[in-house]
């Protein structure tokens, strides 16, 4: 598959982790799609549900007309309804519907995105809430999602794997874009301060946020000299922590914390960067 040299990890880690979905779900029973995964409120069905959804929309299928149930309590605001009406538009599919949609819809994906010849940069396409945004940046929302859905199936089913794919590198660095904000922002470190994230593990990585005098937080890979709190965690907790998979009381055995122990609170009850 050969498309814009700048889109092209992005179609890669997609398609890494699509397949790998797919390989997942094919044998599943019945009982099987009904397993609650870590990401909130949803089963296995309702995860590939979503998956499917989502291409459709970037295939530019038009979104099913359907009403939620109104006892659906994690249905909180807009964002969580739109996503909620193709989860529950499939909710009673059965395992060899949901399998035939998916393999149908990743077919056409594919050649979609093989016959892509528009600039990524420029070309504005649906977004997840039906806004505008490049077509490059929806791609590597898509590489993003699909890998983070992949590793929440994978919970589900004990299939570990993964870690180290292409998608995990898109994750990882999607991911720490959110870091600063969660530092300066949420967390409200102090002007001047800097707090360290050290994950070790499949993948493994420095970062430094730095707080500026105006409470900006900016990121780099040195290390920093006295750091207000420095977060050592392994990749997986890092992922599960950052992706809203997992509260940070739940892995509090797996983050070693060192330094301003109210800010560290602070930042890991923040530290969740996805909807």
């Amino acid at each position: 598959m050969t498309v814009h040299p700048s889109l092209q990890p992005y179609v890669d880690a997609w398609t890494h982790s699509i397949e790998a979905i797919s390989e997942l779900v094919l044998p599943l029973a019945e009982a099987e799609w009904n397993r609650a995964t870590p990401c909130p409120n949803w089963s296995v069905r309702d995860v590939v549900s979503h998956i499917i959804g989502i291409e459709c929309e970037q295939l530019g299928d038009p979104r099913p007309i359907h009403t939620l149930p109104r006892d659906l309590r994690h249905v909180v605001d807009e964002f969580t309804r739109y996503m909620e009406v193709q989860v529950d538009v499939r909710r009673h599919h059965t395992a060899p519907e949901m399998t035939s949609e998916l393999e149908y819809t990743v077919i056409r994906r594919m050649r979609q995105l093989r016959n892509e010849k528009r600039d990524p940069a420029t070309t504005m396409v649906r977004g997840p809430l039906g806004e505008q945004t490049t077509l490059e940046h929806a791609m590597r929302l898509r590489a993003f999602d699909v890998w983070i859905h992949e590793q929440d199936l994978r919970a589900a089913l004990g299939v570990p794997g993964n870690w180290d794919s292409p998608g995990a590198t898109v994750a990882r660095d999607l991911l720490l874009a959110g870091l600063p904000k969660v530092v300066a922002k949420r967390a409200g470190a102090p002007a001047g301060s800097a707090v360290v994230l050290d994950v070790h593990g499949t993948l493994e990585f420095m970062r430094t946020v730095r707080v500026d005098g105006e409470g900006r937080g900016t990121m780099d890979s040195a290390p920093s000299l006295g750091p207000a709190v420095t977060l050592t965690m392994d990749w997986e907790t890092y992922v599960r922590l950052a992706a809203g998979r997992v509260r940070a009381r739940a892995v509090g055995d797996r983050v070693k914390v060192e330094g301003d122990a109210e800010l560290a609170e602070a930042i890991l009850t923040a530290f969740a960067v996805t909807p």
